[in-house]
């Protein structure tokens, strides 16, 4: 579908967009008064028709443990001399991508056996592969295909129109982060370097010797409920910017809180879900995050400039915040790792009422490493190319401009991070039934008791965008 400019009058007024279903959040306090912080103390994965996959957990030990050079990592296109070091083939685990039922959640009583059986398939699927597939039959892709349309216009002009909705001096977690500014953590990071390491070459990301910064864009909309305490991170709950182009400013609250709220909704139920499955209460999660500095967080590429094949977009790394949710995207490109390690699997996610959520550090920490956050990459790939020169035929006239349609759902800034113990006993009990089958997951990680927003600080220093 090729849609020019929305008229306003085909939007619904802010004050009239349909209610918010089974949104979590509630009003702070209606007298405002402020309180103190209550938190101290290459195969292609197409989801639209039944697929099993082979996954291959192609896990070596490196013959030393000494830090690792990035500069003497090879690319995936550099042969290797030595055979594949593969699992045998009766070791191989036959998998799906689970697809996750949210109104089994929301229709059936907690306790009953369906919505408990659901739940249970959603922590699996996170422990598993880091990611799934969620359907939530309140989500409406006309939402999305509007949201599309609005950033495809703003990311379309000059780039001095945009830098005027830049905050550096917030670390850019609102507004527009410009191209060839956020740094992958993977350039400098050694754990995460040790991660490549130990995939086979063939299935590692592309471009692995690069430490250039990505050529994205980024706008931060945050879909926040604000704090009814003084929060010891103002900077990473700063109001809103709304740009001022005359064509784009009438648009974009409506649009980006329409769509916003309806991934918020989904993503915070899902957490939901995730603790039933995990054993904790239903709320555990979802109260820590009621007041989380959420971002809508549309990312642009210009594929004008930046389509050709093997393009990095968006180099590996995983997401510091807690889930990560996307609908779909118009351009595939999108490559995610299962458990971190193995086969790099190219998503498609199905149309309707389907969207792809991925663990951030956030969970990975709660978990004490039980759910790994999920490694991921966005490239230009075969597909993608072949989408870029459909849309200039069917669609001459709009941006080439490749959109992600995604949001970042946090745990709240003040809330005290710490690994729930029986699941951390369980993440250990986990690495070592890995190691008993050969596979490496590499050096153990520390998980010491941090503020939220102290993690953020920390991961956004990683990637450049905090100093």
């Amino acid at each position: 579908m090729c849609v020019g400019v929305v008229n306003k009058r085909d939007l619904p007024a802010a004050e009239t967009h349909r209610p918010a279903p089974g949104s979590v959040h509630k009003q702070a306090h209606a007298s405002g008064r402020r309180r103190t912080n209550p938190w101290s103390p290459t195969y292609t994965l197409d989801l639209e028709k039944p697929v099993t996959l082979l996954l291959f957990f192609p896990f070596h030990t490196p013959p030393d443990r000494q830090p690792l050079d990035a500069s003497k990592l090879k690319p995936n296109t550099t042969p290797h001399t030595q055979p594949p070091p593969i699992m045998d083939p009766s070791q191989q685990q036959s998998m799906n991508l689970p697809v996750i039922d949210l109104d089994v959640y929301l229709n059936q009583p907690r306790d009953s056996a369906e919505a408990r059986e659901e739940c249970a398939k959603a922590a699996d699927a996170l422990i598993t592969y880091g990611a799934l597939v969620l359907h939530d039959s309140r989500v409406a892709s006309q939402d999305n295909e509007t949201f599309l349309d609005l950033l495809e216009d703003y990311f379309a002009q000059p780039a001095e129109e945009l830098r005027k909705d830049e905050r550096p001096e917030l670390s850019y977690q609102i507004g527009v982060t410009l191209e060839k500014t956020e740094r992958p953590k993977c350039a400098v990071d050694e754990p995460c370097l040790d991660v490549i390491r130990r995939l086979h070459p063939s299935q590692r990301p592309l471009d692995i010797m690069g430490h250039s910064p990505d050529p994205k864009c980024r706008f931060f909309w945050r879909m926040a409920e604000p704090p009814p305490y003084d929060t010891q991170f103002p900077g990473l709950n700063a109001a809103n910017i709304t740009p001022e182009a005359p064509h784009i400013r009438d648009r974009w609250a409506p649009t980006m809180d329409l769509w916003g709220r309806s991934m918020t909704n989904a993503v915070s139920k899902l957490s939901e879900m995730t603790a039933v499955g995990l054993g904790l209460p239903a709320e555990y999660f979802s109260d820590a995050g009621r007041y989380g500095p959420h971002l809508l967080a549309p990312t642009a590429s210009d594929l004008q400039k930046y389509g050709d094949k093997d393009t990095i977009l968006a180099g590996f790394h995983t997401d510091l915040n807690f889930l990560t949710i996307h609908g779909r995207s118009r351009y595939p490109g999108l490559n995610i790792w299962a458990r971190n390690t193995g086969s790099r699997i190219p998503v498609k996610i199905p149309p309707g009422n389907y969207l792809l959520v991925q663990a951030g550090k956030q969970l990975e920490y709660s978990t004490g490493g039980l759910i790994k956050a999920g490694y991921h990459e966005v490239v230009v790939n075969e597909k993608t190319v072949e989408t870029i020169e459909r849309r200039k035929r069917e669609c001459p006239d709009r941006p080439l401009v490749r959109i992600s349609s995604t949001l970042f759902w946090h745990l709240n800034s003040d809330f005290d991070l710490a690994p729930v113990p029986h699941l951390a006993e369980r993440a250990q009990r986990l690495r070592a039934e890995q190691a008993k089958l050969g596979r490496d997951e590499g050096e153990a990680t520390v998980y010491p008791p941090v503020k939220v927003g102290h993690q953020v600080q920390g991961e956004l220093k990683h990637i450049a965008l905090m100093v």
